[in-house]
């Protein structure tokens, strides 16, 4: 009774996993009122609207919400360093770590247990005795897992939360794990582990990469580069085994098993129901192998069967059935993508039919399924490239005619002699060496992404429902209503990119980088975005800025916010603390203009590295004031020169929504004591307190006379210094100052209109 209906069960799904998300049960309201309005025009029957309802109610408390953040550990839990579970899902092994999900016997919680590779003496880990489903002992270290301390930065503890993970346990050596009793699909984990191992020691590294990922469904071995340029251009789906490669896949099978008259066809389709889920688990069991597989598993067992569904009510089937075994599946981006994409294509069947053009299609599918995704790719990675729809065009069929084949015939033969393997994997490496030449090419000369900023649900619903009736008139060739649709996602997407320009909130964003400083500025309606330092960790020995702030924090947050270009970078002094991150931040962001102090002595590295980029360099003097997009800034030091990089901190003093701010840099008592007397009449409401909190600033008497409302300190978590020291503390608060610090507050952020503001820390107390 259900039959042509299923998609209605999957959209009332749907809609309650965006009720949980929201945290709007109206939603609920709307669902009935549309099922209902259904069932008046006679277009859904009785049995599916009831279906439907409970399809709704079922998913709101099936599905856990991720808003529930563990902020102890379970007390059962705690005291521990010895645990037994149950190991479940595969061992994943890479050159870096191993790594395995435990189900704990007592609590049943489930834990990430994390061996890290020791680079000088881990050469080679056995970790055989590791068995998936078997009863391990083992002991370490539990912690909770590491949360996002900055806006829009990847969120490590809602991601793991997202797999139904609740904590991390960090294990010394593997010997300290004790396994026994194997599970059933232990063999077949091992198997994938053997053929990691044996590709690798087989094939040229950089083959065995690809065919990893491709075949293996592991995308470890390929440089982050690359993987970071197939996002930039939407071709990540490409490195998800999806059902372009089960396509594939089933077809070299027929081919192997039916042409060459190795078995009958029926003969061959039992097979293919046996192997496809065999083969899902190899893959690595990501969503959108066993999405691929089912389907195909569904239209041959519907054919065998002679039942009759069409392919909406195959893959909503399928949505349905992965959700039921695993509730936590919604959360993975792999499931959201691959299933956004299918119903796409599916809902867009006869429109693609309409042309006889193989070329044509080409272009229709590249365009649905980019159009499908976009919403997903602006929200996990705040931009779009509208040239990937011709990028897809081009490098689809390459991968579909070429790569993908080529991997799954090299999975088979990878143990014939190196001679002859040699010759195919030099052919393969010349044409695809110069393919990510190309890409590589491309996105450097004609990179003009769409850089929005984090989407809203409610945006993406609108999007949606757009695009769906968009399709509808193009299904109908009503061209003029298809394009008046397509021109509102226009205008949807371009009131997303100009949101900025019209927002009258600005903001002052302390960012938490750790032991360093970055400040970012944004004025109300966009007018300028500013940065106050922009610091970076450095590597030991060699004291070498490192990109592990620009990358997980300062571009995440540009990225977030729609930001490509910055007005000016005032940078303090020469400690990698204040400036590292702008030697990465020039590839990426615009910068118009950095501003230093008359005593800031620049590396002929970097400098030739900020000509290089064409970039002004100004030294602003004591008591000079500029004016840069409308905001003042008025530099209060150095006066003179102090011979000290610290003591030569450029001390920048402005205005932000009626309250007024000093940024210190790393400056001394010395320059404290030397700003008050050249500025008897200075009164703060905020004050970046100096050097991270240590005892080498903040004099008393400095504090008293300034007296700031709110004391702002970016210091890394705890940081071998001692910052902030207890005597700064006391000072602060001595004189009635409210402070605010990274380590415990995250990123801190300052909210404001032309007259007033509010400071409001990240993380929640």
């Amino acid at each position: 009774m259900i039959r042509d209906y299923w998609y209605i069960i999957a959209l009332s799904t749907v809609i309650a996993i965006l009720t949980i998300q929201l945290d709007q049960f109206y939603l609920c309201g709307v669902l009935f009122i549309w099922l209902l309005f259904l069932f008046y025009q006679q277009k859904v029957p009785l049995f599916t609207f009831l279906v439907a309802m409970l399809a709704f109610l079922f998913t709101y408390y099936y599905i856990p919400s991720l808003d529930h953040i563990h902020s102890t550990i379970d007390p059962h839990l705690e005291e521990q360093t010895t645990f037994i579970g149950t190991i479940i899902g595969p061992v994943e092994q890479t050159n870096k770590k191993v790594e395995f999900v435990l189900l704990e016997q007592t609590t049943e919680e489930e834990i990430l247990v994390v061996y890290f590779l020791d680079s000088k003496t881990d050469h080679t880990v056995d970790a055989s005795h590791l068995l998936s489903g078997g009863e391990c002992t083992l002991t370490g270290e539990i912690s909770i897992p590491e949360q996002a301390r900055n806006p829009h930065q990847f969120d490590y503890q809602r991601y793991l939360l997202g797999q139904g993970i609740t904590y991390q346990l960090y294990v010394e050596a593997l010997s300290d794990i004790d396994c026994e009793n194997a599970g059933m699909l232990d063999s077949i984990y091992t198997l994938r582990t053997t053929l990691l191992q044996s590709t690798l020691n087989h094939l040229d590294e950089q083959t065995a990469a690809w065919l990893h990922a491709l075949v293996l469904g592991d995308d470890s071995q390929i440089d982050s580069e690359t993987i970071e340029l197939f996002q930039r251009w939407s071709l990540s789906h490409i490195l998800a085994i999806s059902g372009l490669h089960i396509g594939i896949v089933v077809g070299l099978l027929y081919l192997l098993l039916v042409r060459l008259s190795l078995c009958t066809k029926e003969t061959a389709q039992w097979i293919m129901i046996v192997f496809l889920p065999l083969y899902a688990l190899v893959a690595g069991g990501q969503p959108s192998v066993w999405r691929a597989s089912l389907m195909v598993l569904f239209v041959i067992l519907l054919n065998k069967l002679k039942w009759k569904l069409n392919y909406t009510d195959v893959i909503s089937i399928v949505f349905l059935l992965l959700i039921l075994f695993d509730r936590y599946i919604v959360y993975h981006i792999g499931f959201q993508l691959s299933f956004a994409v299918t119903f796409g294509l599916i809902l867009s069947q006869h429109w693609i039919a309409q042309t006889s053009s193989n070329t044509v299609r080409i272009l229709y599918i590249s365009f649905v399924s980019q159009m499908v995704i976009l919403p997903l790719q602006l929200h996990y990675f705040s931009l779009f490239q509208p040239l990937s729809i011709v990028m897809n065009l081009l490098i689809v069929p390459y991968f579909s005619i070429f790569v993908i084949p080529a991997m799954f015939g090299l999975m088979i033969v990878h143990w014939f002699p190196a001679l002859l393997l040699s010759l195919f994997e030099r052919l393969f490496l010349f044409v695809h060496e110069r393919v990510l030449f190309m890409i590589q090419f491309v996105d450097q000369y004609v990179n003009y992404p769409f850089v929005i900023g984090e989407i809203s649900l409610y945006f993406t619903i609108i999007y949606y429902v757009l695009f769906v009736i968009m399709m509808k008139y193009l299904e109908k060739q009503r061209l003029n209503k298809a394009f008046q649709y397509g021109m509102f996602i226009c205008v949807l997407i371009i009131v997303l990119t100009l949101r900025p320009y019209f927002s009258p909130v600005g903001s002052v964003t302390m960012l938490d980088i750790g032991q360093g400083d970055a400040f970012i500025i944004e004025l109300p309606y966009r007018k300028a975005v500013f940065f106050v330092d922009i610091g970076a960790n450095f590597s030991f020995p060699d004291f070498k800025p490192t990109e592990k702030v620009y990358k997980q924090v300062i571009k995440p947050y540009l990225y977030g916010q729609g930001i490509t270009k910055i007005d000016a970078v005032f940078i303090s002094h020469e400690d990698l603390d204040h400036y590292g991150s702008i030697v990465y931040a020039l590839e990426d962001i615009h910068i118009k203009e950095i501003i230093i102090s008359p005593y800031y002595d620049i590396e002929p590295k970097i400098e030739a590295q900020w000509q290089e980029k064409s970039v002004p360099v100004k030294r602003m003097a004591f008591n000079e004031s500029i004016i840069r997009n409308g905001q003042l800034f008025q530099a209060l030091a150095p006066k003179s020169n102090q011979d000290d990089a610290n003591e030569n901190s450029l001390v920048l003093f402005t205005q932000f929504g009626g309250k007024h701010f000093l940024f210190t840099g790393d400056i001394g008592k010395h320059t404290e004591r030397e700003i008050i007397t050249s500025y008897p009449n200075l009164q703060l409401d905020v004050l970046k307190v100096g050097h991270h909190g240590s005892n080498t600033s903040t004099d008393p008497s400095f504090i008293h006379q300034t007296a700031p409302d709110y004391g702002l300190i970016s210091v890394g978590r705890n940081n071998s210094y001692g910052h902030p020291t207890k005597e700064v503390i006391e000072t602060l608060s001595d004189e009635g100052v409210i402070i605010y610090r990274t380590d415990e507050h995250g990123a801190v952020q300052y909210f404001f209109t032309e007259e007033e503001g509010e400071f409001r820390p990240f993380l929640k107390e």
